[in-house]
């Protein structure tokens, strides 16, 4: 079995170096049996639960998507108000409900910490597809699959994280890989929204090269990678301070011309207004292929989970 095996996807920095690459290659090796015209049946007979208490298109629609290219069946709640949690159920009795009718369970709740609790009250592996503006963990993992095809390698890069590093749970997950492997980054974000220093003391630690800055044309110029993200409106209690910050920074052709030669330009999406469609055309506008490496990252931690790899 794998270093997986069993074990729940809470938060990135709880993976192994052994189990991170475990899962990039077990996502390629995937990958090449679908566009090869192959079948895979790995989770055959195995049910997955979707607990989706948050919106989602591309992480619900991509992990239901992996799970029936494994061969397996879902079952899933994609609208809080039609559960029982509309009902007063605490979440761990509906994840200790949930778990007597699947094998694997994936959620996603609006409160930090959810997923941990869900995987507290059950035995069966919990996925965190994000809690709040906690962690993201599958995304980031997607994310450096995405990386490491368009670059051709993970190694020597400079990568620029801009928008809202405060709440942006993607960039809070990806930010602790990229240091990890011993990426120089960029932090760009508009002022209250730079990266929590609880996360900023853990990626110094690592001992790479990290720059705060308010500039994003001059973050560019140096970088391999840009990860924009968007001015998240559901996680402002003030609406004002939204509309005062929302459209900071906005990536147009323009832009994108200034910056250097080859930049690839990713988002977990949706965007709003912070990458205009004109930049769509460009080779380098990596978004669209970054969602769709969601299917094979996932497929892989599906089947390393319950030991189906």
């Amino acid at each position: 079995m794998s270093a997986l095996y069993g074990e729940d996807i809470l938060r990135t920095d709880l993976l192994s170096d052994e189990a991170l690459e475990l899962i990039l290659s077990t996502a390629s090796r995937f990958e090449a049996v679908l566009e090869a015209g192959g079948r895979l049946s790995n989770m055959a007979g195995q049910m997955l639960a979707t607990l989706f208490f948050e919106p989602s298109t591309r992480t619900r629609l991509s992990f239901e998507a992996a799970m029936q290219r494994l061969g397996g069946s879902v079952i899933s709640v994609a609208d809080p108000r039609t559960s029982s949690a509309a009902k007063g159920e605490s979440l761990a009795d509906t994840a200790r409900t949930v778990a007597g009718y699947a094998d694997l369970i994936v959620i996603r709740h609006p409160r930090e910490g959810s997923a941990r609790e869900a995987a507290e009250a059950v035995e069966v592996p919990v996925i965190n597809a994000g809690d709040g503006a906690g962690q993201h963990p599958t995304q980031a993992l997607l994310d450096i699959y995405t990386i490491q095809k368009e670059k051709g390698t993970l190694e020597g890069l400079t990568v620029t994280l801009a928008g809202d590093l405060r709440y942006g749970r993607t960039v809070h997950s990806l930010s602790h890989l990229l240091v990890r492997l011993g990426m120089r980054l960029f932090l760009v974000a508009p002022p209250g929204l730079e990266m929590p220093k609880s996360i900023m003391g853990d990626m110094r630690e690592e001992g790479v090269e990290i720059t705060e800055t308010t500039d994003l044309a001059a973050a560019m110029r140096e970088s391999d990678v840009v990860y924009m993200t968007r001015i998240q409106k559901e996680r402002f209690e003030d609406p004002a301070e939204y509309e005062q910050l929302k459209g900071a920074y906005v990536i147009d052709r323009a832009l994108v011309e200034q910056a250097k030669s080859g930049i690839s330009i990713m988002h977990p999406l949706p965007r709003v207004d912070e990458i205009v469609p004109e930049v769509d055309v460009y080779e380098g506008a990596a978004y669209f292929r970054q969602a769709a490496n969601g299917v094979s990252i996932r497929m892989a931690l599906l089947a390393l989970v319950v030991g189906r790899e």
